[in-house]
């Protein structure tokens, strides 16, 4: 018994995009004035009176478009209407009905599931003229709406959850890890998600810069809940032209903030670059549990121990992220791939572990009988207590004599303590140091 699934489907530029911000109630899509816009599937969660669904927003239907992209789209698509229970075929009520909506409506009628006709851009009560134009569609009376203005909105959510499946669960979903796929453009990452899952769920092209937005796509890995954020890939600013690609760096790093996880993707031939360095440090000072995906790992001449000396190069490039576990893998050849999920919930599991307090109390005491604090001018740090304040990623406040005689190597020795005893791969760690009494 899943959540109820709704598509949203059309021609290009009809405000699909709009209407799914809309209902979602923050700006996921990217929108802007350009046919085409969104490419991909864009996953999110929607409510109306207690009722939550997943959403489903497309690229936008040519039906004979012959453009790798607009192709791609099309499937994209039709995969989003095959796996919906109900479905809003937006057009736009201003423009009227098109030839490509007739094609478009032929193929939602082949369908089978619920479909409901929105009529967009209507900002009254009074329909235009143009409305009448769609009841040759032979699908059911258009509701009107201004997605932009919020109009009609309402009367479609009430259609909509009323056209549910029953056998569908519309309660509040929990305890989903969300994994953020992160790296420069034409890096791998959707072709390594597609991978994983073992589907087309993104659309893949040599082209740099395909995937625009961060892109859910929820999955179960038995009573285990993730959502994996496909990313678009972050250039450097300087090579940001386009207002889309600036939303899409924006969407990137707030993608990193809502994953618990991130899968940072490196391309083998390329290595680490200044761009890897700094899209790794957005996810590291974030506090995000992370994975280091070596992509493209087939492209590389194999010799005696290389893949030491590459695991090398990259904590050379990475020093910052140490704990960060390290997988040399192949999108297309599949190598590693099938690691990839059981490192995810490991780290996962490290990143929100808590520890007891007594139990680090014993371990920081142990670490200071092998290792004495240190010193300054005759006054010695004094550690009196240390107890864990959150998770995600995991924090520690520690309280003290005097914090500034905290030096910068104890604590990483006591970090280095506590990671030998708890383990804690893949995730960075906090420390608070507070002097008694503050």
């Amino acid at each position: 018994m899943g959540r109820p699934i709704l598509a949203i489907v059309g021609r290009p530029n009809v405000g699909k995009s709009t209407l799914f911000n809309r209902i979602a109630g923050k700006r996921i899509s990217i929108v802007e004035d350009e046919p085409g816009v969104t490419r991909d599937r864009i996953y999110a969660e929607g409510e109306w009176l207690n009722n939550y669904f997943n959403m489903i927003d497309t690229g936008g239907i040519e039906p004979n478009s012959e453009d790798i992209i607009l192709s791609q789209m099309r499937t994209q698509a039709e995969i989003a209407i095959e796996t919906a229970d109900v479905i809003l075929f937006m057009v736009d009520g201003k423009e009227g009905l098109t030839s490509t909506d007739r094609e478009v409506a032929n193929m939602l009628r082949k369908s089978n599931r619920k479909v409901i006709l929105v009529a967009n851009k209507v900002d009254s009560h009074t329909p235009p003229n143009t409305i009448y134009e769609f009841y040759e569609l032979g699908l059911s009376e258009p509701i009107m709406i201004s997605a932009s203005h919020g109009y009609g909105i309402g009367d479609l959510l009430d259609e909509v959850i009323s056209n549910f499946p029953d056998d569908k669960d519309t309660g509040y979903e929990e305890d989903i890890t969300r994994v953020a796929v992160i790296g420069k453009p034409n890096a791998g990452k959707s072709s390594l998600i597609n991978k994983i899952l073992g589907e087309d769920r993104v659309i893949v092209s040599n082209i740099p810069g395909t995937t625009r937005d961060a892109i859910d796509t929820p999955f179960n890995v038995g009573d285990e809940k993730y959502v994996f954020i496909d990313t678009a890939g972050m250039r450097k600013r300087k090579k940001i032209t386009e207002n889309i690609e600036r939303y899409s760096v924006v969407r990137a790093l707030t993608a990193i903030e809502r994953s618990d996880v991130c899968l940072i993707v490196i391309d083998a031939e390329e290595g680490v670059t200044e761009q890897d360095k700094k899209i790794a440090g957005y996810a590291h000072d974030n506090g995000r549990a992370a994975i280091i995906l070596v992509n493209k790992w087939d492209l590389i001449e194999k010799e005696d121990k290389t893949y030491l000396k590459f695991e090398k190069e990259v904590r050379e490039g990475l020093p910052f992220m140490t704990y960060a576990p390290i997988l040399l893998v192949s999108a297309l050849t599949g190598k590693r791939i099938n690691r990839i999920l059981d490192l995810i919930k490991v780290v996962s599991n490290n990143h929100s572990m808590r520890i007891k307090t007594g139990v680090l109390n014993d371990i920081v005491g142990e670490a200071i009988l092998m290792n004495q604090p240190p010193s300054d001018k005759g006054r010695r740090l004094k550690i009196f207590y240390a107890t864990q304040a959150a998770s995600k990623p995991p924090k520690f406040i520690i309280f003290v004599n005097d914090k500034e005689l905290m030096h910068f190597s104890y604590a990483r020795y006591l970090e280095n303590q506590l990671r030998a005893s708890f383990g804690l791969e893949g995730t960075p760690i906090l420390f608070e140091f507070r002097e008694r009494g503050k």
